[in-house]
């Protein structure tokens, strides 16, 4: 560094900045996250963005620099001497510490305030009971007091999800819906309350996806599906009226293992 001179300086600057820009071009026009199917997932879509943005203009000017560092000090042809002794540069080392820590410190603050945001509870918001079981889903409403092996939500409300396992660890995912949250055994029982097991989000676009377990719970974990349907509130409403009341107590007829699990009995076992 102590012998470039300010003009090599500008060039490889701009040569970092330029491989930023194409780099970041190509990289944030990749639909990495699927279909935008909640208010939440707009905003995490933005902080992925930026994410992209400063982690390639870190690695342009690392190789920029390893590049222009290879080519300038290569070693020419018969030269077998060793290297001179360099102590270092202590202002470049101050520099390549403080931007990093500057960036990861500016995305920490960034993604605080984006989740803070995104886990706001509405007014309205719908409560759901979620509880997971090797291998299957149940939805309880206890507004509507209906239960279902099926997500049903009117367009445009925000669900409250309570969280829920019955065996082992699980994890809830909607990937048009941009939310992840483990489900873990006994959060609903007393002691639990350090558990988080609520998420929040807010569906926006009518259809029908797929709630996935995302996290290993056994040989069944691939099929660990269920419908997702994102509808309007007539249909939701109607669908309601059909479904079954919601039996007492998470009890199920089902063995740990996936053998019968998920079928849940409407008595509680005394």
């Amino acid at each position: 560094m102590k012998d470039m001179s300010r003009a090599t300086f500008l060039k490889l600057a701009g040569a970092a900045l330029a491989l930023t820009v194409v780099v970041s071009l190509i990289m944030v026009n990749i639909d990495w996250l699927g279909l935008d199917g909640s208010t939440e997932k707009g905003q995490i879509v933005t902080l992925l963005t930026v994410t992209i943005v400063l982690s390639q203009f870190v690695f342009s000017v690392v190789m920029v620099m390893m590049i222009y560092a290879i080519w300038k000090y290569r070693a020419k042809p018969g030269d077998e001497s060793d290297g001179e002794p360099i102590h270092g540069n202590t202002k470049l080392e101050i520099i390549w510490t403080a931007i990093p820590t500057i960036i990861v410190l500016a995305l920490g603050v960034y993604s605080t305030i984006v989740l803070d945001d995104i886990e706001a509870e509405a007014a309205d918001s719908m409560k759901v009971d979620v509880t997971a079981q090797q291998f299957a889903w149940r939805f309880d409403y206890p507004e509507q007091g209906v239960t279902s092996n099926e997500l049903h939500v009117p367009v445009g409300t925000q669900l409250d999800l309570h969280l829920n396992a019955l065996d082992v660890i699980h994890s809830f995912w909607v990937p048009e819906w941009g939310i992840k949250r483990d489900l873990v055994p006994g959060s609903d029982l007393p002691g639990g309350d350090d558990i988080d097991n609520t998420v929040r989000v807010t569906p926006d676009v009518e259809g029908t996806y797929s709630v996935v377990c995302t996290e290993l719970c056994g040989w069944g974990h691939a099929t660990m599906r269920a419908a997702a349907v994102v509808e309007s509130q007539d249909d939701f409403d109607a669908w309601a009226a059909d479904q079954e009341k919601i039996p007492e107590g998470n009890v199920s007829t089902g063995a740990a293992g996936g053998n019968g699990a998920g079928v849940y009995s409407d008595q509680v076992t005394k």
